[in-house]
Formats: C-alpha cells, sequence, structure tokens
C-alpha cells in the first residue's frame, strides 16, 4: 500500500507491470477525494512518452527508492481510456476507469480524485451522495442537497479550494487557483506533456585584489670626486739692464758706495673647495594597466532528457 508520504518519492519511479516490465515513468499521483489516500497514477506511455495513462494504485507495490509495481499487465495500461491529467478526475472519468480495469465503483466513499498531497473536496464531486460514492443522476438527493456537498464536501472546503495543486502542503487559496494555468510551469503537474530542460553556465567575470605596494624612498650616499683646477703663482727673475744714457740720472741718484735692500711680494693660487645643493631631477610613481589573459575552468551541471519508447531508450541533450 502506498501511503501520502510516499508521493513525491513514487512521482519520480519508474512504473513496471506485473510481470516486472518496464512501462514508463511516473507521473502524477491522485488522491481520493475523501480519504486523502493516492488512488491513481499516470504513467508515461507512447512514443517518446506524450501520452499518460491512469492506473489504480491498489495493490501496487513500491520498494522505497525508484520502482513501482502495479497489479496490471503493460498493454491493458496502455489501452487505458485517455482521460486528460489536469489535476482533478471527474466523476465520470474515474467510472469509465473503474470499469476498464474491473474495479468496484464503490471502492471510492465520495466520487472523484485530486492530484496532489492532501485531502480535499472539489466542484468535481458535485452530483454525489455525501459519502454514498454512488453518481447521483436523478432526484434531490443527487442535485439538490447534496450539490451543496459537491462545493462545501466532507471535508468541509470551500468550493475550489482545498486542493494542494501546487504540491506545497497547504490548501490552495483562489488567487492560486486563477494563477494555475496549463503550461504555467512547463516542468511541472499541470503541464502541457513539456518538460525544461536545464543547465549550468559559467558567468566569469573579474575582481580587483591589491596584490603590493611600491614607494619612493630617498637615502644619502657618499662618493669621492675629483675635478682638476688650473692654479697659477709668482716666481722672481732677476733682470739686468746696461747703463744708458736713459737710465744714467737714476741709476747716479744714490751715493756712490752703499747697502740698499729692494723686496717684492710673490702670490700664487690654491685650490678653494665648496659645496652647495642643487635640484637636478623629479621622481615620481605612477601605475600603467597591462592586460594578460588567464583561462579559468569549473565543473558545470546540466540536464540530460532520456526519451522512453518502451523497447529502446533514447537520450536528447
Amino acid at each position: 500500500m502506498i501511503s501520502e508520504n510516499q508521493i513525491d518519492d513514487v512521482q519520480r519511479a519508474t512504473v513496471y507491470d506485473n510481470s516486472g516490465d518496464k512501462i514508463g515513468k511516473a507521473g502524477q499521483v491522485y488522491l481520493d477525494d475523501a480519504t486523502g489516500t493516492p488512488s491513481w497514477i499516470t504513467v508515461n506511455t507512447g512514443l517518446f512518452g506524450t501520452s499518460e495513462s491512469f492506473v489504480p494504485l491498489e495493490n501496487a507495490r513500491f520498494d522505497g527508492t525508484d520502482r513501482v509495481e502495479v497489479a496490471y499487465a503493460k498493454s491493458q495500461v496502455k489501452d487505458a481510456p485517455r482521460v486528460a491529467a489536469d489535476g482533478h478526475l471527474e466523476v465520470s472519468e474515474e467510472a469509465e476507469l473503474y470499469r476498464y480495469y474491473g474495479l468496484s465503483e464503490g471502492t471510492s466513499t465520495t466520487g472523484g480524485a485530486d492530484y496532489g498531497t492532501t485531502t480535499g473536496t472539489t466542484t468535481g464531486t458535485a452530483g454525489y451522495a455525501e459519502g454514498s460514492g454512488d453518481e447521483a443522476t436523478t432526484g434531490t438527493a443527487g442535485v439538490g442537497t447534496t450539490g451543496t456537498a459537491g462545493y462545501e464536501g466532507t471535508s468541509g472546503a470551500a468550493a475550489g479550494l482545498g486542493v494542494d495543486r501546487d504540491r506545497d502542503r497547504d490548501r490552495d487559496s483562489e488567487l492560486d487557483r486563477e494563477r494555475e494555468t496549463v503550461g504555467h510551469d512547463t516542468s511541472g503537474p499541470t503541464t502541457d506533456q513539456a518538460m525544461t530542460r536545464s543547465e549550468e553556465q559559467l558567468n566569469v567575470g573579474t575582481q580587483r585584489v591589491a596584490t603590493g605596494r611600491a614607494r619612493l624612498r630617498k637615502y644619502v650616499t657618499t662618493e669621492q670626486q675629483t675635478v682638476t683646477v688650473p692654479v697659477s703663482r709668482e716666481e722672481v727673475r732677476v733682470e739686468r739692464e746696461p747703463i744708458t744714457e736713459g737710465n744714467r740720472d737714476a741709476a747716479l741718484s744714490g751715493p756712490d758706495i752703499s747697502e740698499e735692500e729692494h723686496e717684492v711680494t710673490l702670490s700664487e693660487e690654491r685650490p678653494v673647495v665648496s659645496k652647495e645643493a642643487v635640484p637636478v631631477e623629479r621622481v615620481r610613481l605612477d601605475k600603467e594597466t597591462v592586460t594578460d589573459q588567464e583561462t579559468v575552468s569549473d565543473d558545470v551541471r546540466k540536464e540530460q532528457i532520456d526519451v522512453d519508447s518502451g523497447a529502446e531508450t533514447s537520450r536528447r541533450d
């Protein structure tokens, strides 16, 4: 017996028939309107899994991982009446499926089944006597007094509410019902046989980080410098001239014999060293941008879609 707590796992499983042959991937699990127990499961059948067939979950077995075995043959399931998997089995639709699988219609106490994980009734149960499980085709019991039961139901839910169609473990509100359209989420339970294949893509950018510092520092060093400077000096040179008419008066101006001294001052140049600080250049730090190429790699995930057409399985990227 498959319990309500196993619904999420069952919907990810593969369905096999009573002989162990694979039928297809599990689709949606439908709950009984009155008891809330799983009563139907859809199986993706047909070419490329484009059709869904309803199979009763009565006497079905779930291995707890990824395998559901139903009590019917694969051929019987694939030939089941085509019913739109739109989130709720109408009373007439469920009755037709019961007749096809040879089950008693009294199995459902109120008639009808909802897709989801919580119990509740919808307008689909209108026209059933409360708790009788029989279709009311005549009399006020099926249309008049029990017509309200179809809206409020045995669970007391409001009309069109109480169904957990978005599988969030909470009853849907009227706003949720208005937003619910076929194909709204192409990988969810209300789709038109389409699923979304997603994959991760690398988004590569750059981030600027500090990698180091550069600074200017001035310090003093001493070096030996040699400069050659020309210098001059005076030296004594003795000049002699004979007595002539021109210098005779100067030569005879003094005593005839005497002692006398004459003195001259000699001079010379010597190197004089002085130092001064003079500016010679300006030095500053500047930055320039150099562009290199770097290769980055990482693991990305992507979804693959297997196409199960019965005997063969192919993959679509």
